[in-house]
């Protein structure tokens, strides 16, 4: 890459990843279908999005939540425990690819997972209350081994609605055309990480290691390979793809005027959330009242903020925004638009400590 300023990178790099992250311009359906494959797994709205599709906020120009429930209907999107033996909805057709990133076998299974495993292969699909009275076991042991079972990828739990009567399935009755070895872990992992790259434009490995929840030596480890391979360059104390690099050499950064409220379940929170569980605490850390990180403010490209409340089951309890740009009273009534927008019209209680 030609000689340029660290602000010319960042600015650069910004833009193009707005660009690739759709919040410059909106998705449309083929668009959003390779965003999300390249964001997975999915994830539904943090804290108040239990049972529903998974999405990716702003960044449609349709309702991609109802979008993912007819994929999650006819399984084109497909229920797993992946990133630290989180839940979260990939495409079919990588559920090879995420086994061989995230399978943990069980060498021997425990006498309760075994009974487990036998019935559902024996009468399968079969519910917990099924289960349940089958065995005699309580829902408190049957739910774990289910857990492990499916982290092992020896069951499937089959939530094609928003339903909780869910069948689990033998997983290779639901998957036979996934072979389970075909891939070593790091063979998928460098290609996960050319996906997530590509989203970022720039990336280092603590960022891969906070979204998907794999060990920072794993992933140095296929990051050193693919910049040996010439397909990653290393760049400004980051990675970025090498063809990147040549795409910014011509790159005209725009000017970027935007604020959203990021949930917690966000792509770009999550790989960054490593660094905001951190960064804005001097902020909110010393207020009286509840100030748990709701939201997390992105604006113009970058995070600068926070809207700090009480989670319910029903609306938050927003009881504060708080921010580090030098010009936030300038923006404050756009900051709070942004609140509003993705809290069901209601505004915070207070802006940087004062009453609105």
């Amino acid at each position: 890459m030609a000689a340029q300023t660290p602000m010319e990178l960042i600015d650069k790099v910004k833009g193009l990843r707005m660009e690739r992250q759709h919040l410059a311009a909106k998705a449309d359906e083929e668009e959003y279908t390779q965003l999300y494959r390249d964001t997975q797994p999915g994830q539904n709205v943090f804290w108040n999005g239990f049972g529903q599709p998974p999405t990716l906020s702003f960044r449609a120009a349709f309702d991609d939540i109802e979008f993912n429930r007819r994929r999650q209907a006819d399984r084109t999107l497909v229920k797993g425990r992946f990133a630290g033996g989180n839940l979260g909805w990939i495409v079919r057709e990588d559920m090879g690819l995420f086994a061989a990133l995230y399978r943990k076998p069980l060498e021997e299974l425990t006498q309760i997972q075994r009974l487990i495993f036998e019935l559902i292969e024996l009468r399968g699909p079969l519910n917990i209350q099924q289960i349940k009275e089958e065995t005699g076991l309580l829902v408190k042991e049957i739910t774990p081994a289910l857990h492990r079972l499916q982290q092992a990828f020896m069951v499937y739990e089959d939530q094609y609605d928003g339903g909780w009567d869910r069948g689990w399935y033998r997983f290779e009755e639901m998957f036979p055309e996934v072979n389970k070895e075909e891939l070593s872990k790091r063979d998928a992992l460098k290609m996960i990480l050319q996906r997530f790259s590509y989203r970022h434009v720039m990336f280092d490995c603590a960022m891969a290691k906070s979204f998907y929840k794999i060990p920072e030596k794993e992933i140095k480890a296929a990051v050193s390979e693919l910049a040996a391979e010439g397909v990653l360059s290393e760049i400004g104390g980051g990675y970025m793809l090498t063809s990147d690099a040549a795409v910014l050499e011509d790159y005209r950064a725009k000017p970027i005027r935007c604020v959203y409220a990021f949930h917690r379940n966000d792509f770009l929170y999550k790989s960054n959330e490593h660094i905001l569980k951190e960064q804005f605490k001097p902020l909110y850390s010393q207020l009286e009242y509840d100030h748990e990180p709701l939201q997390y403010l992105f604006i113009d490209g970058e995070f600068h903020g926070a809207v700090v409340g009480h989670f319910r089951n029903g609306p938050y309890d927003l009881n504060d925004v708080v921010c580090d740009l030098d010009d936030y009273e300038e923006r404050m009534d756009e900051i709070i638009e942004a609140v509003r927008q993705v809290n069901f019209g209601r505004a915070p209680l207070r802006f940087m400590g004062a009453g609105i």
